[in-house]
């Protein structure tokens, strides 16, 4: 049975690179890893206030119990002036708390990031890649995964074209599934 995989994705754009990204890697992923998005675009804002209340908006308390159900986490993301877009910072604040019941806890993960500039999000991978580290989220170190220019290596439907990145996209979601098979909570 494939290990469940929540994918979270940083841009909300219909048209968004990560989103379409996503069903690129859905194609190239062993069968051991089933990737599924999450929503992640209608959480409000943490405050810890909530919590400290007992009383989370529901879109929390949603989010919080859905995301229990995956063995670990893909991260697709932009980048917005060199950091991380604020909806990914918010899930990963929404579901480290209340403090203790982290969902992030020991489950494996991964970052990709992509820009139609030639970095690839570099700022982006790394910052999510430091508050995974505090998450205690092992994160895979190898192949990192900077994916720039995308705007040329995808056709207007939002396929990948060029064979290199293909490729490079396939070895990624291979070694992203040893890395989960590794490094599942038990």
């Amino acid at each position: 049975m494939a290990v469940k995989i929540g994918v979270l994705v940083g841009s909300l754009r219909k048209e968004s690179y990560c989103k379409k990204l996503l069903k690129t890697l859905k194609k190239l992923a062993p069968g051991s890893i089933d990737l599924e998005y999450v929503e992640i675009g209608n959480l409000p804002m943490y405050n810890q206030d909530y919590d400290d209340e007992g009383n989370p908006p529901p879109e929390y308390t949603k989010f919080r119990e859905d995301m229990k159900k995956y063995e670990g986490f893909l991260f697709i993301t932009p980048e917005y002036n060199r950091t991380m877009p604020a909806v990914i910072k918010n899930a990963l604040d929404v579901g480290s708390r209340p403090y203790g019941e982290s969902i992030w806890d020991g489950k494996p993960g991964a970052v990709i990031s992509v820009s139609p500039g030639a970095l690839g999000g570099f700022g982006a991978n790394h910052q999510i890649r430091q508050a995974l580290v505090f998450l205690n989220v092992p994160t895979m170190q190898q192949p990192e995964a900077y994916i720039g220019n995308i705007a040329d290596i995808m056709d207007e439907s939002g396929n990948i074209t060029n064979e290199s990145t293909l490729d490079y996209l396939k070895n990624i979601m291979e070694s992203f599934a040893a890395w989960v098979e590794t490094n599942k909570k038990v």
